[in-house]
């Protein structure tokens, strides 16, 4: 399907030039096709990088999805526009009559934080309260699925010794499963936080099912076993260059960080990256969409007049 996006959005001319089919809204809206309607809770600060990482895997399926980007009411972001926000967010107070067929939160750079001393924690755990009756099902990021372990399923975090930067190998525990459909046994993703949670409670915990780990970072793709919350502990939306541009800026503020392992060739920074991990976000994205909100979500949500903002 093509993508539908609002006009003047700035990841519009981007797709264009990776020669992603963008459709004008008054030709979606004409369409008696039944989308797909996506929430992004989008708690990156660089939120106009975080949209199009989502775009083009929220795109990339034959089905039309409508997606709405939302953004905190109680924390004004510092590293994005007031205009941007005002004309491409909207706050819980305005969407929460409605009804979702899947939800995205992403990371946000907060998790060496108590999950109760962020600004914003209550009105997050007021969403998420809202989602278990109005979204079919959830994909949470990095810190995003932190605070879901925690709040939904009483896992806790811990800091690491030192960040977690770098693209590591991963395995599937059943290749059976339809999220991880296709996935090679073994395949590569991004990681960049300073916390994680323990791979043992994961495992022991009744409602969760562990899907992928690494041996050197932990559990990564875990799944509540009705398929509600899907929480991914990295990153496989960013970009090849996203962890050295993360690695500049924290050289810049004279933090102690390490160069990422295992991306820069030959351990060195002046050389570009290369993506390894662009076709298993992809299939992560199109098997969710497919499996578990398309197959799952009820055709007839109750939707009001403003449901529609723009499709992709």
């Amino acid at each position: 399907m093509p993508i539908n996006i609002p006009k003047n959005l700035p990841a519009g001319e981007i797709l264009r030039n990776e020669k992603i089919f963008v459709m004008e809204e008054d030709r979606a809206l004409s369409q008696d096709i039944r989308p797909l309607n996506i929430l992004v809770f989008n708690l990156m600060p660089e939120k106009e990088k975080a949209e199009l990482q989502l775009l083009r895997l929220l795109g990339n399926t034959p089905l039309q999805t409508n997606v709405t980007f939302l953004n905190t009411a109680t924390y004004e972001p510092k590293h994005v526009s007031k205009s941007h926000l005002e004309m491409f967010y909207k706050t819980f107070d305005k969407i929460k009559h409605r009804r979702f067929d899947g939800m995205v939160i992403t990371g946000a750079p907060v998790e060496r934080m108590e999950f109760e001393e962020v600004r914003y924690w209550k009105e997050l755990t007021e969403i998420l309260d809202w989602a278990k009756e109005n979204v079919t099902s959830i994909i949470y990021i990095c810190w995003a699925a932190q605070a879901a372990l925690y709040y939904h399923f009483g896992i806790g975090k811990y800091e690491l010794p030192k960040k977690c930067s770098g693209v590591y190998a991963h395995v599937i525990t059943d290749l059976t499963n339809d999220l991880v459909r296709g996935f090679n046994d073994e395949f590569m993703a991004p990681h960049s936080r300073y916390t994680t949670v323990s791979l043992e409670e994961v495992q022991q915990h009744p409602e969760l099912e562990l899907l992928s780990y690494s041996e050197e970072v932990g559990p990564f793709i875990i799944q509540s076993k009705d398929h509600k919350h899907i929480m991914i502990t990295g990153h496989l939306e960013y970009d090849a260059t996203t962890l050295a541009e993360e690695y500049e800026r924290d050289i810049k503020k004279g933090l102690p960080v390490e160069i990422p392992e295992n991306y820069f060739p030959d351990n060195d920074p002046t050389k570009p990256p290369k993506n390894t991990w662009r076709a298993h976000a992809h299939l992560l994205f199109y098997n969710w969409l497919n499996y578990y909100v398309y197959q799952e979500t009820p055709y007839e949500w109750h939707f009001v007049d403003d449901a529609i903002d723009y499709y992709i």
